[in-house]
């Protein structure tokens, strides 16, 4: 879930800036909260690194602070509060308060996990979110290249969860599994 500019969103799934992110690298460590921005000392990280937060800066994502998390099955999750300005007034409030805004980053967690499990569920059957997001994507027309490109996996990656959630629907093409999760939209 994300409200950064989509021209930002789809160029960092392009680049596949997920695996060189400075923030997401350190949210993976572990419980954190962290602020950070362009304008740091960024000398310690690899130059891949700096360039993510350079251009990032270039579509007005210029600082913030991330709140990472992990829950009891290792899934990692993140809370950012970014702004256009290098060092904003804002931070200082949620530093102030990071203990309360760790509880509404857990809040918000929990909630979206909620509402993106109940999305995976297709005429009583589960799918996977994976599974379910490929079936989402192939609904819109993209080929499993497309999707691979899109989750930046591969495409061997997308057509295992296709041919899972076919299997699971007990359909034969992945058009007839978008039909039956289209169905289920309607009723």
């Amino acid at each position: 879930i994300s409200n950064y500019p989509s021209s930002w969103t789809s160029h960092y799934l392009q680049q596949r800036y997920h695996s060189v992110d400075p923030v997401i690298l350190r949210g993976l460590r572990g419980w954190d909260t962290f602020d950070w921005g362009v304008d740091r000392d960024h000398r310690y990280l690899p130059t891949s690194q700096q360039e993510v937060l350079e251009k990032a800066a270039e579509f007005g994502i210029r600082g913030g602070l991330t709140m990472s998390m992990h829950d009891h099955r290792g899934r990692f999750a993140a809370l950012t509060f970014a702004s256009n300005e290098a060092h904003p007034p804002f931070l200082r409030s949620l530093t102030r308060y990071e203990k309360a805004m760790q509880l509404v980053a857990i809040n918000v967690h929990i909630h979206a996990r909620r509402r993106l499990a109940e999305d995976c569920v297709v005429d009583g059957i589960t799918l996977t979110r994976r599974e379910f997001e490929c079936l989402k994507w192939a609904a819109c027309g993209k080929s499993a290249w497309d999707i691979s490109q899109i989750l930046g996996v591969s495409k061997r990656t997308v057509t295992f969860h296709q041919e899972n959630a076919k299997a699971k629907l007990g359909v034969r093409t992945i058009n007839q599994a978008v039909v039956r999760m289209a169905a289920r939209a309607r009723s």
